[in-house]
């Protein structure tokens, strides 16, 4: 054989070399990836029903003090929970020692400190559980139980981006009013034989207060996340105008997502990806609400997107509001991990896991049947927009491995 054609056939050679080595090591990387997915998902249904017990023996700290010590920049709460019950349940039936009107917002809420010092935010029942809420969207009050179904998921969907929230019942006479601010107890009024109180917010009215039952007033608390934690807001770039015949941009413009990515923090890091998480999540619950976001401050677009403020969820569940998933179906991009989880999840393993998990809450059961049936409709309907997304562009494209280490900043 010549020269030539033997430095042909070496260089050949050398090239298949090359590429097989690649194919082999990507592929073992993935197949690691996936593993690790399915072990991260059997560990977490192992840990899905919570029970509420108050014992915290192989620790000194307040449950407040261990909830505050899991927040980290990219999760709240860590994959492995052993004190996760005893935190709901000091949240459930701690004495509230302070209450006063919600902070800033379009819905009614209070803000209560509970024994020990802890800030949480309590939103009181306004539907029973079977009540539909026509109309738009994003249409009706606030949701309580909304919110405690909304973290469950988040624990479901592997995201651990939401605060905690946990049912709660508290009788307004004997356990708000006696320390209720004069501005929180100027709210209170009686209708019939029931306490009530409107608070204060955007769309609070007298004529429309919460109503307990006597006094006893179904609700879910929300624990605050820590202070030194502090929030920056951001609008959503997926935000709806809620104006009457006015379209957002992403509405009309299917290019719109290439206008995001390069526009500051969605053109490095992992907030886009967040963005399309979020859409998956809000998408499962029924919000259309999400206008705008939560991260912590000064953090360069690195931190997570914060799933706080769920309750505008779970109105109804015969509406799959697909606009909804518009930043994954114009991206067309996810991450591989949720996308594995999603299809762990299906064949009604939502349902059911998302049913055990809320299966010791205090206002349990938490979500009518239909809205458990929507939820696994939904992901379906998920799924099918990203294999949508796949044969247009291909796996490659659209499955994007981006597993950030949890303590990176």
């Amino acid at each position: 054989m010549k020269l030539k054609q033997r430095v042909v056939l070496l260089a050949i050679l050398l090239v298949i070399f090359i590429f097989t080595k690649v194919f082999l090591i990507d592929n073992l990387d993935t197949s690691a990836a996936n593993r690790e997915d399915q072990r991260a998902f059997h560990r977490m249904m192992t840990g899905l029903r919570v029970e509420l017990l108050p014992k915290l023996d192989h620790t000194l700290q307040s449950p407040w003090e261990i909830a505050a010590q899991w927040v980290v920049p990219r999760e709240v709460y860590p994959e492995e929970t052993p004190e996760l019950g005893a935190v709901l349940h000091a949240m459930a039936t701690k004495k509230v020692i302070k209450a006063d009107v919600g902070y800033k917002g379009t819905q009614l809420k209070a803000l209560l400190i509970l024994e020990g010092g802890q800030k949480v935010v309590f939103k009181p029942k306004r539907y029973s559980r079977d009540f539909v809420v026509e109309g738009e969207p994003y249409a009706g009050y606030d949701r309580h139980n909304a919110e405690v179904a909304a973290f469950h998921l988040d624990r479901i969907l592997g995201f651990r981006r939401a605060p905690l929230v946990v049912g709660r019942y508290i009788n307004l006479r004997t356990e708000i009013k006696p320390v209720a601010t004069e501005q929180l107890l100027s709210t209170f009024l009686t209708v019939g034989n029931n306490t009530c109180f409107y608070g204060k917010c955007y769309y609070c009215r007298e004529t429309e207060p919460a109503c307990a039952d006597g006094d006893m007033m179904e609700g879910a608390i929300t624990l605050w996340l820590p202070d030194v934690w502090p929030l920056q807001k951001h609008r959503h770039p997926w935000g709806r105008t809620y104006r009457e015949g006015k379209l957002a941009r992403w509405e009309y413009d299917e290019s719109y997502c290439d206008a995001v990515k390069k526009t500051s923090p969605y053109d490095s890091g992992p907030r886009l990806l967040d963005i399309i998480d979020t859409a998956v999540f809000d998408y499962l619950i029924g919000n259309a609400d999400r206008h705008h976001y939560e991260s912590f401050q000064d953090d360069e677009g690195a931190s997570m997107l914060i799933l706080l403020d769920n309750a505008k969820s779970f109105g109804n569940p015969s509406l799959d509001e697909r606009s909804i998933l518009a930043p994954l179906y114009q991206c067309c991009i996810i991450r591989v991990s949720t996308w594995n989880r999603l299809n762990y999840l299906k064949n009604g393993v939502l349902k059911s896991a998302l049913k055990s998990a809320m299966a010791h809450d205090p206002i349990s059961p938490v979500l009518s049947d239909p809205h458990l049936d929507s939820v696994d409709q939904r992901l379906l309907n998920v799924l099918v927009t990203i294999k949508q997304c796949t044969d247009q562009f291909g796996v490659d494209t659209v499955l994007v491995e981006d597993r950030m280490p949890l303590s990176h900043l």
